[in-house]
C-alpha cells in the first residue's frame, strides 16, 4: 500500500512528500485494518528524566512499518534527546531499529551524537510496551525570573551579546565581535565570556545571577556539542565545555545556561505575555526552542535540523549527518541553495551559501519571479512541517525568524505557510498562530530574557 501523496504544492519540489502526511496516513491506516499493536517509544537523558511516545503499528515490520518507526525515532531522538532508547512493541520492529541504530547502522551518527552530548554510550533496549519507563520531565517553570540584578549574554558564531538588567530593565547592553570557531584555546572563549560579565557588572550595584544563551547542545550547564568549539582539540574540549561551571564557582550566583533557540521561545513568550511557544530560527541551520503552555522549558535538544520533514526516497542529503530530507535542508540557507537550479537562477560555484542567499534577496527586491518561487517552495514546506511538529510539541504560537526570512521573501514563507496550514490543515491552523518577531527587539531581547533564566537565592 501507498501511503505516501502522489503529489504536493512545492512549486519547485513536485516531488516532495510531507512526513505528517505519510505518519498520519499510516496509523489511520493500521487503526482502521484493526490489526494495531502499541508502540512505545522512551528516551532516557541526563538526571534520569525520561520522554515517552504512543502510537500504534502493524505488527509485521514490513516497508511502511519500518519507514513510520525509524523515521518517528530519528525525529524523537532530536526532538527531545537521549543516551537510552526504549522500544516497546513488536520484537521485529525493536530489533530493526537497534539496528539501524548502532554502532555498525546507518544511524551511526545519531548515536555518536548523542553519546557526545549525554557523556554515556547510547544504547536501544528492545522491550514490551508495557515495561517503557513512565515519563518524568521537568516540572519547573524556566526563565521569566525579572526581579533583582542580572547578567544576561547571548553567544552567536559571529558576535555576543550582554546586558545589565535590573527588575526586568535593560539598563546596559554590548554586542561585540569574536571568532570563536576557529580558536583552538578554551581561554579564548572564557576570557571573552569573563570579560563581558565584568563590563556588564560595572553597571550594576550587585550581581544576583547570571543567565546565557549559546549555540550548541547545552546539557546541564555544559556544552557537550556546539560547532562554537569545532577548533578545540579533543583532549582540551573538557576545559572549554565546563566554562560555565568555572563562571558560576568564581562568582558564586545561580547561574544558568540554555540553548539559544530555548532562549528565543523563552523571549518570544515573555515579549507576547504568552505561553505555548515554539521558536524557529532560519539561518545558517535551523535552529528551534520550546516553551510549553505551563511556562516551563522541558531542556529537550530541539535540534530540528536534524529531523525528517520529507520521505521522498531523492530528498536531499545532509552532508555532515547523511541523511536525508532533514530540517537543515527545508528550514536554513542550504533549503535556498538547494533550489537554485529548479528556479533557474545560475551563481558562481565558490561563492558561499550567505552571499547566495543575500543574490537571492537581491533579486527579490528586483520582482523576479524565480526568487519568489523558491520562497513560496519554503513556505509549503514550513506549513507542512509546523502540521508535523504540532504533533509532537503542545503550542500555540510559532515564532519564526531567522536571515531565510528577512525582507519580501520572508513575507512570502509566511504567507504560503499560513495558507498551507488553512487549506491542508484546519484544525492545525485553528490552534496555532503564525509570529514574526521585530528584528531589533529580538537582538536585544535574546540576552535579557536569557538574565531571567535563573531563580534567586532564597
Amino acid at each position: 500500500m501507498n501511503l505516501l501523496p502522489a503529489n504536493f504544492p512545492a512549486p519547485l519540489d513536485p516531488q516532495f512528500q510531507p512526513a505528517v502526511l505519510f505518519n498520519r496516513n499510516y496509523v489511520f491506516a493500521a487503526k482502521t485494518i484493526g490489526r494495531a499493536v502499541p508502540l512505545v517509544i522512551g528516551l532516557e537523558r541526563e538526571n534520569q528524566l525520561v520522554s515517552r511516545y504512543e502510537t500504534a503499528v502493524w505488527p509485521e515490520a514490513d516497508v511502511a512499518t519500518r519507514l513510520y518507526a525509524e523515521r518517528l525515532v530519528k525525529f524523537l531522538l532530536w526532538q527531545r534527546g537521549g543516551w537510552k532508547l526504549y522500544i516497546g512493541g513488536p520484537k521485529r520492529i525493536g530489533e530493526f531499529i537497534r539496528q539501524q541504530y548502532s554502532s555498525s547502522g546507518v544511524r551511526k551518527f545519531d548515536c555518536d551524537m548523542m553519546t557526545a552530548a549525554y557523556g554515556k554510550k547510547f544504547q536501544v533496549v528492545v522491550t514490551t510496551a508495557e515495561k517503557v519507563p513512565a515519563a518524568k520531565e521537568t516540572q519547573t517553570a524556566a526563565g521569566g525570573h525579572l526581579k533583582g540584578c542580572r547578567i544576561g549574554f547571548d553567544l552567536g558564531a559571529s558576535d555576543y551579546k550582554v546586558s545589565a538588567v535590573m527588575d526586568g530593565e535593560a539598563i546596559f547592553t554590548e554586542e561585540a565581535p569574536w571568532d570563536p570557531k576557529s580558536q583552538p584555546n578554551p581561554n579564548y572563549h572564557y576570557h571573552h565570556i569573563a570579560s563581558a560579565l565584568h563590563r556588564a557588572a560595572a553597571h550594576l550595584p550587585r550581581v544576583d545571577a547570571i543567565g546565557g544563551s549559546s549555540a550548541g547542545i547545552i546539557v546541564d550547564n555544559e556544552i557537550r556539542v556546539a560547532s562554537l568549539l569545532r577548533a578545540v582539540p579533543k583532549k582540551l574540549f573538557p576545559q572549554a565545555a565546563g566554562m560555565f561551571k568555572r563562571i558560576q564557582k568564581e562568582w558564586n550566583v545561580p547561574l544558568v545556561v540554555m540553548n539559544d533557540g530555548d532562549v528565543t521561545a523563552l523571549a518570544g513568550a515573555l515579549s507576547l505575555g504568552s505561553r505555548g511557544m515554539l521558536g524557529i530560527a532560519m539561518g545558517s541551520s535551523q535552529a528551534a526552542g520550546f516553551m510549553d503552555r505551563q511556562g516551563r522549558i522541558p531542556g529537550w535538544l530541539n535540534e530540528l535540523a536534524f529531523v525528517p520533514v520529507d520521505y521522498q526516497p531523492q530528498a536531499a542529503v545532509d552532508e555532515w549527518s547523511g541523511d536525508r530530507g532533514t530540517g537543515v535542508m527545508y528550514f536554513s540557507q542550504q533549503a535556498v541553495n538547494k533550489l537554485l537550479p529548479a528556479a533557474k537562477i545560475k551563481l558562481p560555484e565558490k561563492m558561499g551559501l550567505p552571499e547566495r542567499l543575500k543574490e537571492v534577496q537581491n533579486l527579490m527586491v528586483k520582482g523576479d519571479t524565480r526568487a519568489a518561487k523558491i520562497y513560496e517552495t519554503i513556505g509549503v514546506y514550513l506549513g507542512c512541517a509546523l502540521a508535523q511538529y504540532a504533533e509532537f510539541y503542545d503550542f500555540r504560537q510559532a515564532l519564526i525568524l531567522g536571515r531565510v526570512t528577512t525582507g519580501k521573501g520572508g513575507d512570502i514563507v509566511i504567507e504560503k505557510a499560513r495558507n498551507i496550514l488553512n487549506t491542508e490543515f484546519p484544525e492545525v491552523a485553528r490552534k496555532i498562530e503564525l509570529r514574526v518577531p521585530d528584528e531589533k527587539s529580538r537582538r536585544v531581547g535574546q540576552a535579557v530574557a536569557a538574565a531571567s533564566l535563573p531563580a534567586l537565592r532564597k
